[in-house]
Formats: C-alpha cells, structure tokens, sequence
C-alpha cells in the first residue's frame, strides 16, 4: 500500500489509505435550506486543496446571489468556482481534476447524474451539494437520484425558525410557485415537520 491519504467526510472516516488504484466515488451532502451544505463542501474543498489535490469547483450559471465568480455559503464562507449552465461541461471543465465540488446541484440544466457516474467511473471524487426536497416539500431532482448513486451521504439539518427543532423542510414565504426561485432569507425560512406548510394544490 502507498501513503496516499484521502479527506473523507465527517461521520464517517476522516482519512482512509488508499492502494493507489484509481477508484473514484459520490459524495452527496443534502438537506434544507440553512443546514449548512455549502459550508461543508467548502470545508472537504479546502482539506482536498491543503492536500495538493487538483481542485475544480463548479456552480451553476443560473445563482448569482452571491457571487458570480465564487461559491459562497449563507455565512459568506467562500471558495473559487467556475460557472456552467449544463452538467455535461463539467466534463470539459473539470477533466484534469482529481476532485470535482458541485453546489446547488438542483439548478444544473442537463444530466448530473450520470455526469457524475462518469467522473466517479474515471477515478474521480465527486462531491455534490444540494437541496433534497424543493418548496413543496417533494423530492427535488436529480439530487435524490444521486444519493441512490452516492458512496457516501451526509444528510444536514437546520433549525426551525418557528420553533427551534431540527428542520428538515425549506418553507418558501413568498406568494411565487416557480419551482425554481433564486433567494435566502428574504424568500425562504427552514422549517421543521411539524411548522412546514405545503403550498395548496392548484
């Protein structure tokens, strides 16, 4: 065995010795809004990059909340990152890299899915994050069926802003039913089970 330590995620293992093969793997971090799943995948980024690992960031085109050059979490961490509009230029983008980070998986136009089996597939590690149930409280695609894919699932939870329990659901409080609608506090809440509010059918 060779000394090759990898960064692996928090809950699991924190470095494993690899043989030296080219075997790459899915992590998917997921959960509401405010649970903390960029600020984690910014944190395995940032180890990966100590560890002279070749890094490529990738966010989608589409959020600009923050920052158009740099993936930025709600605590304003940040890291570099490179814009796509679809999921099939991160295998242009990110062929010489050893670990590929994607956020807000949820707004890539495209495959992710099997974009991110392919790079797995060529001995990369794969690091996705994003939201697993949308608005009304349904699985967002494709996230739930990358965690049908992944090697390795970090679930996150924030706190209900009602009543202070673990929250697992994003409450939309604006009067829009855009599936997609790009915002922070200003549009959305987290939200426990028992405080979130399905919008009504229509």
């Amino acid at each position: 065995m060779n000394g090759t330590v990898t960064g692996m995620p928090l809950g699991i293992q924190e470095v494993v010795v690899t043989t030296g093969n080219r075997t790459g793997w899915i992590e998917v971090i997921c959960g509401s809004m405010f649970s903390g799943k960029t600020e984690e995948l910014i944190r395995r980024l940032r180890r990966a990059q100590i560890a002279n690992q070749k890094v490529t960031i990738i966010k989608p085109k589409l959020d600009i909340r923050y920052s158009e050059e740099f993936i930025v979490s709600h605590n304003q961490q940040k890291i570099a990152s490179k814009a796509v509009d679809f999921a099939e230029e991160i295998l242009v983008v990110a062929a010489d890299a050893q670990v590929i980070g994607i956020d807000e998986a949820q707004f890539l136009k495209g495959d992710l899915v099997e974009v991110c089996k392919k790079l797995a597939k060529s001995g990369k590690r794969v690091i996705v994050a994003g939201l697993d149930k949308d608005y009304r409280g349904k699985p967002f695609e494709p996230v739930p069926q990358l965690l049908a894919e992944a090697e390795y699932i970090t679930k996150t939870v924030a706190i209900c802003m009602k009543c202070g329990n673990p929250a697992n659901y994003t409450q939309r409080i604006t009067k829009s039913r855009d599936l997609v609608l790009l915002g922070a506090t200003d549009s959305y809440e987290a939200r426990c089970r028992a405080c979130f509010e399905p919008p009504e059918e229509t």
